[in-house]
Parts: structure tokens; C-alpha cells; sequence
């Protein structure tokens, strides 16, 4: 079988920071097994998980077996790189449930269900190392790397210099020996020869190759590949927002949230995302960025990069759903538009718009909109605005114009609680029955 070059696919897309010697001619050799690890502390994948992903989607279309391991036994300790301070310990059955949940989510890339021989495959480290008692492991793994080799890391040298003196705990200090069993028993029991991971990850995949070596012996070849960290253009952390991470899990981030992440980049950084997180051509892309150039108003590359990766992860009907929410708040959209929005689109849709509230009570019977917009919204500062701007046709009620003649009841109320009113072109309230 011939196999796409996987490196090379990976450099023109920005996406390899390091690799060691004879990564390349490993993979052009025969079909290998790689691995990337990934943190079950929550139940869902967020969106710095995705270049990782990513990588191990090239590398089963370039023929090749990924492998995704869930750090179970990692996740009860704390992986110091990039830290600053040890994260909360996990139970077994949160571990559980949280494992079933990412493989849900990675189904969506990586393809587990395949007849071939690289067929995608879901591992968790707690299963090898939860009967792994600690006199063996210190037998068996820490004799073979020296203090003074784990001390040289750089994820080690930065905890042990902080200036607050919080230093770093003994269990701490072990995760690059726990990682670097990880790979040593993928190794030998999986055939797994190439571990990647984000840049920070470095010194705890190299640990893993050298343990490899001086336990099994330096004919033994393991290699290492890293992809560089995803910055933003403006120098903000990338997957961050003021709500914080961008998560997979609708429930966590709505697709219209998600959508908008992907619109609202800016120019350069949808020209490198654009690259990373879809599978679109060479060709494709460098069309796209040309065309994009010519129109820089149309967002022609956030809309591909937008489009590609909600369909990926969420479905075309909610790619449709945000496209819908998005014209809604500038202006375009229709009254049947806003009633198919779920509450939690509608709420983010109008995230940041004013919002004003009103006792259910008062909704029993019919409400005059004079009134509604002024006694008890306060939406317009007197009666004679209102009714001014009523008489201009220039005020709308969940997307349908209004008179002063119209009547509120509780009939008009979205999900039985949320009213829109639309005051102009774009001064919009919600109106919150409670």
C-alpha cells in the first residue's frame, strides 16, 4: 500500500513544530500506529483539542492507524506542562462517563468502525496502570531515567523556578515518567512507534522514546512529532472567549456560539485556521484566500472555515439553524426564523442586547404596546416616542411590525417566556416574563 506523505501535508498546513530524525522515512516505510493523548477532565472535547484531532485525522486518510488515548490514570494527577498550579483529582466512574462522551465527539472525525487495518482505535491509560503497584513501577520504569534527565525539561525547570516558591508536588513531577509508560506499553503491545502532541508536550514525548530505548534496547526506534500551539493574531489565547472555552458539546456551546467563534476570526487568523482545522485542498485554500482578497468584506475564508467545521461537528441542519440565527440579528431575518431558535441560540444570538423584564401576571390580558414599551419595559422614554415611532412603522415584535392598535398577550411570548422587540434598525430588547 502506498501512503500519502503525512509530513508534508502537515508542513504546508503550519501545523509541525518539531519531530525527531527518521519520523518521515518511518512513515513512508509501512503502515504505523500513532498516538496523541488527551485529558478527560471534562465530558467534552473544547476546541484546542482540535488540532490534535486533526493530526490523527491525516494521519488515517494518509493510510495509517490513530490511535486516541484517554488519560485516565494522567488525568487523576496533573500534567505540569503549561501549568500553573495541580488540577482536581478524578473518580473512576467520572473518568468512565467521561470517556464515552469524547469518543462520541472524536467519532465525528476519526473513523472507528472501518474494516481496514487503520481503523481508528480508543484507549485509556487507567486500564494498564491501575493495577501497576507503585514498587513495580519504580522497579521497573523510574530506574531506567535518571533525576537529572527528568529535571533538564523545561515543563519541570518553569515550575521549579516560580517566583510565588508553589514548586511542584512529587506526583507532579512522576506524569512525565506515567506518559513515558504510556508510550513504552503502546509500544509493545499496540506496535504504536510515533506519539504527537502541541509543542508544550515536547519533553514529555521525548521522555517516552528514551524510555523505550533504555528499556528495550537502542536498536528500538520511536519518534516524535509536535504541532505548533495555536496563537491568535492579536496575541490572545487561541479558544478562549469571555464565556470561556468553545466547546464540542452543544449543551456547553450552542452551534450558533461555535459558528460565530469561526466567523468572527480575523483575516489572517482565518487564513492559517483555514488550514488546520478543515480538510479542504491546497488548491482549495490558496482559491479561497485569492478570492477573499478581492472582497475582504464578504469573509469569504471565515465563512468556508465556518461552515466546514460546524457541519464537522455539529450537522448540516445546525450549520443551517446559525446561518438563520445570523441574519436575524442583522436585520434579514424572519419572524418563522426566530421561532425555530432553540432558547439556548436565542439567548446567544442576543447575548449583550438590553433586556428588560415584565411580570407574567400583566401579559393575562390583553397590553397595549404604548403601554408595554413605556410603563412597563421602559424600552422608550415617553409615550409620545412610542407612539411616534409606531406611527413611522418603525417598531417590530419578534420580527413583525407593530401599530398602536396591537395588543400583547401571553399568546405571543417565545418559549413561553422571551419577547423581542426591534426598535429601528438595530436597536433590539428582550424582554424577559417572569
Amino acid at each position: 500500500m502506498l501512503y500519502t506523505n503525512f509530513v508534508d501535508e502537515l508542513r504546508w498546513r503550519g501545523m509541525i513544530h518539531d519531530l525527531t530524525p527518521g519520523t518521515e522515512e518511518q512513515l513512508k516505510k509501512e503502515m504505523t500506529a500513532a498516538y496523541v493523548g488527551i485529558d478527560p477532565t471534562a465530558d467534552s472535547l473544547h476546541i484546542g483539542h482540535l488540532v490534535s484531532i486533526m493530526m490523527l485525522k491525516h494521519f488515517q486518510i494518509a493510510g495509517h492507524k490513530p490511535i486516541a488515548l484517554i488519560g485516565g490514570a494522567t488525568g487523576m494527577i496533573g500534567d505540569p506542562s503549561g501549568k500553573s498550579q495541580e488540577r482536581n483529582l478524578l473518580d473512576e466512574p467520572t473518568l468512565r462517563h467521561n470517556q464515552e462522551c469524547l469518543k462520541a465527539q472524536l467519532s465525528r472525525f476519526l473513523d472507528f468502525e472501518t474494516d481496514q487495518p487503520n481503523k481508528a482505535e480508543l484507549v485509556n491509560n487507567y486500564d494498564w496502570m491501575k493495577d501497576f503497584s507503585f514498587l513495580a513501577f519504580i522497579r521497573d520504569i523510574g530506574k531506567h531515567l535518571t533525576v537529572n534527565y527528568m529535571m533538564s525539561k523545561d515543563s519541570v525547570k518553569k515550575r521549579l523556578s516560580a517566583e510565588d516558591g508553589s514548586g511542584m508536588s512529587f506526583t507532579e513531577f512522576t506524569y512525565q515518567l506515567v506518559q513515558g509508560y504510556d508510550f513504552l506499553h503502546l509500544y509493545q503491545h499496540k506496535n504504536c512507534k510515533l506519539q504527537m502532541g502541541g509543542s508544550d508536550q515536547w519533553g514529555n514525548i521525548t521522555t517516552g522514546t528514551e524510555l523505550i530505548r533504555r528499556k528495550l534496547g537502542s536498536e528500538e526506534n520511536a519518534y516524535a512529532l509536535t504541532c505548533p500551539l495555536i496563537t491568535k493574531a492579536d496575541g490572545g489565547k487561541f479558544g478562549k472567549t469571555e464565556t470561556g472555552n468553545v466547546w464540542l458539546d452543544p449543551e456547553k456551546t450552542s452551534p450558533y456560539a461555535f459558528y460565530q467563534f469561526w466567523l468572527n476570526c480575523s483575516d489572517d487568523d482565518a487564513a492559517k485556521y483555514i488550514k488546520i482545522f478543515t480538510l479542504l485542498s491546497r488548491e482549495e485554500i490558496d482559491k479561497l484566500i485569492e478570492e477573499h482578497a478581492q472582497a475582504p468584506h464578504l469573509r469569504v475564508l471565515q465563512k468556508a472555515l465556518a461552515n466546514d467545521i460546524t457541519v464537522r461537528v455539529h450537522s448540516q441542519e445546525d450549520l443551517a439553524l446559525a446561518e438563520e440565527a445570523s441574519q436575524i440579528l442583522f436585520g434579514k431575518g424572519t419572524t418563522e426564523a426566530l421561532y425555530k431558535l432553540d432558547e439556548s441560540t436565542l439567548l446567544s444570538v442576543f447575548e449583550g442586547v438590553p433586556r428588560a423584564s415584565i411580570g407574567r401576571l400583566h401579559l393575562t390580558e390583553p397590553l397595549d404596546i404604548t403601554e408595554f414599551l413605556t410603563t412597563y419595559t421602559n424600552i422608550f422614554p415617553s409615550k409620545s416616542d412610542a407612539r411616534r415611532m409606531l406611527k413611522d412603522n418603525g417598531v417590530s415584535l419578534n420580527k413583525m411590525k407593530v401599530t398602536e392598535n396591537t395588543k400583547i398577550t401571553a399568546s405571543d411570548l417565545m418559549k413561553s417566556k422571551y419577547l423581542l422587540v426591534q426598535k429601528g434598525k438595530k436597536n433590539y430588547y428582550l424582554v424577559v416574563a417572569e
